[in-house]
């Protein structure tokens, strides 16, 4: 029989973000009544959900957005740039950890059958090709140490809740680099391809672009990354699943996407005073394929999306809650 979320209550937290808004879509398109916890304005959440506006770090607020909920998708989390990362750690680790352990603790609570939660990249030490039974051999790299081992504790309270309470059917996927709509496009905690469109639609020419380009990595658009968590949290396996694209990109191939989607088209120029990062960061998909995941969107085809809508779109992202302006 196939699996149905018609007549189930379902909530997702962050369901205001990058990838919470399309799972937010494909769940109401397939029959659930969805909830949305965020600390976005309700401007951002989709107008068919009921939006609960709530700090997530509150045991209370948790408790609140979990209550008669059948299924949860655990999405809620903070993004920064590797300077932000780098000045305010504190912010990244406190918060994953209260709103990570929280929102599974109260799940548990209020008799939730099912369980998706949503852990990094970043649990990852350097390497070349990233394999899901790796992960405790290793320590994350230590770019990523805090949000990684954050998230590193996330998953191992999932482990314990399968231990003790004999609750199976949680899941935890491990996305690669997301990117699509509705991302944080804000100067000062961009990723890399939001930062690049909003630098090149601002029109910055030349555009200046740190190393040399020829680091690559596995970017995976957010409706791609959507539909695999949807073929996990129904498969329900045993073990984590990498989210990636499975394929490699490079840097300076993203900044060229870009690059030809600006009119005027901006020169580049590569600051190769600056650090390009690891050579090669890949994800082994072959546990989602094995799910019936396979991505659709190309990187072509899903950065002119995102340049499209961020055109059409730009007076709507200060709806977006800033975790970092909030800290002092």
């Amino acid at each position: 029989m196939a699996f149905s979320y018609v007549g189930k209550n379902v909530l997702v937290t962050g369901g205001t973000g990058m990838i919470g808004r399309p799972l937010v879509d494909m769940l109401l398109e397939r029959g659930a009544t969805v909830r949305v916890a965020s600390m976005d304005s309700p401007e951002m959440a989709d107008p068919r959900t009921e939006f609960l506006r709530l700090d997530l770090m509150d045991m209370n607020n948790c408790l609140e957005a979990c209550r008669g909920m059948d299924f949860v998708f655990h999405l809620a989390g903070i993004k920064g740039s590797p300077k932000l990362v780098r000045e305010k750690p504190a912010t990244i680790f406190t918060s994953f950890l209260r709103f990570n352990t929280n929102v599974l603790e109260a799940a548990r609570l209020c008799g939730a059958s099912r369980y998706l939660f949503t852990s990094t990249i970043g649990v990852y030490a350097p390497a070349e090709v990233f394999h899901e039974d790796d992960v405790w051999k290793t320590f994350p790299s230590e770019n990523d140490r805090f949000a990684g081992w954050a998230k590193r504790m996330g998953e191992l309270q999932v482990e314990a809740c399968k231990i003790e309470y004999g609750w199976k059917d949680i899941c935890i996927v491990r996305p690669a680099n997301i990117y699509g709509t509705y991302d944080n496009f804000t100067p000062e905690n961009a990723m890399v391809i939001p930062s690049l469109i909003r630098r090149a639609m601002a029109g910055e020419n030349p555009l200046t672009v740190w190393g040399d380009g020829s680091p690559i990595r596995d970017f995976l658009h957010a409706r791609d990354c959507a539909r695999g968590m949807l073929a996990v949290f129904e498969a329900m396996p045993e073990g984590p699943v990498n989210l990636g694209s499975g394929v490699g990109v490079s840097i300076r191939d993203i900044v060229e996407i870009v690059a030809a989607n600006t009119s005027p088209k901006p020169e580049i120029v590569w600051d190769l005073s600056k650090p390009s990062g690891d050579a090669k960061r890949l994800m082994d998909i072959s546990r989602a394929r094995s799910l019936g995941f396979e991505p659709r969107i190309s990187l072509q085809e899903g950065i002119r999306e995102v340049m499209d809508w961020y055109g059409a779109n730009k007076d709507v992202l200060h709806a977006r809650h800033d975790p970092f302006a909030a800290k002092s």
